[in-house]
């Protein structure tokens, strides 16, 4: 399998994504992954792999130019990155042209997916037209951030969120129900009962934030549903 970590430019910044493809060359559907607030870290990376060995050719792209912060730093980053208009879908784009240029890329066949921070990515691209199929969102929030595009809609949508998470209260999910129906988009919402915020992340409970925490069945679930959209949109099983 190839790996390796790839840096690019946008407006000025130095981004750094990882990538990993187990058929390089090979034409292939390819999966733009956005990380939490966190920034890049084990758990964006090892999921950038599982997509690999799936047959994919998969980039996880880097919002911020760094790595390694404690919770408040990206507590602060993530609330930067919400208010300033615009930059979220800007940094999400310029990935997203770094892989459509990879060799063995499909680029008539892409997706992006995104946790926690990473959900709202992958939605701001479908909101901008970003030529993806679909757009997938674990735990994601559901608030828009500063500048966000009213675009139609083309790409399929799936946000997966803990009924428990704190992070996402009910009249958020009324909210984004109400913007998906008006543009008419192909859109799923499911709740997981009983689960809450970071769902994936087995270092979740680490933080000892109530309503945080990890679910395997969650994980799992999420996961298997993702893989049937991508099945769907690329109408072809993953090559794995």
């Amino acid at each position: 399998m190839e790996i390796r970590t790839i840096s690019y430019e946008c407006d000025g910044t130095t981004l750094t994504g990882y990538y990993a493809d187990r058929t390089p060359g090979r034409p292939k559907p390819a999966i733009l992954v956005a990380h939490e607030a966190f920034g890049m870290n084990d758990h964006i990376r090892a999921r950038t792999r599982r997509l690999a060995e799936l047959g994919y050719a998969a980039f996880a792209l880097d919002m911020y130019g760094a790595e390694g912060f404690s919770l408040s730093e990206a507590v602060s980053r993530h609330v930067e990155l919400m208010a300033a208009p615009g930059l979220m879908l800007a940094r999400a784009s310029a990935a997203l042209d770094v892989l459509t240029a990879l060799p063995g890329v499909d680029r008539d066949r892409t997706a992006a997916i995104g946790f926690c921070q990473g959900g709202i990515t992958a939605l701001e691209l479908a909101r901008g037209g970003a030529p993806i199929r679909c757009a997938v969102g674990f735990h994601p929030g559901l608030m828009r951030p500063a500048g966000s595009l009213d675009r139609p809609i083309q790409a399929k949508i799936l946000m997966m969120i803990g009924d428990q998470d704190p992070d996402v209260p009910p009249e958020d999910r009324v909210t984004f129900a109400a913007e998906m129906q008006s543009k008419q988009a192909d859109w799923q919402l499911h709740l997981f009962g009983e689960v809450g915020h970071a769902y994936t992340n087995p270092d979740a409970d680490r933080l000892n934030r109530p309503g945080y925490g990890y679910s395997p069945s969650a994980d799992r679930r999420s996961w298997l549903m993702m893989l049937a959209l991508f099945e769907e949109v690329f109408e072809a099983p993953a090559a794995g």
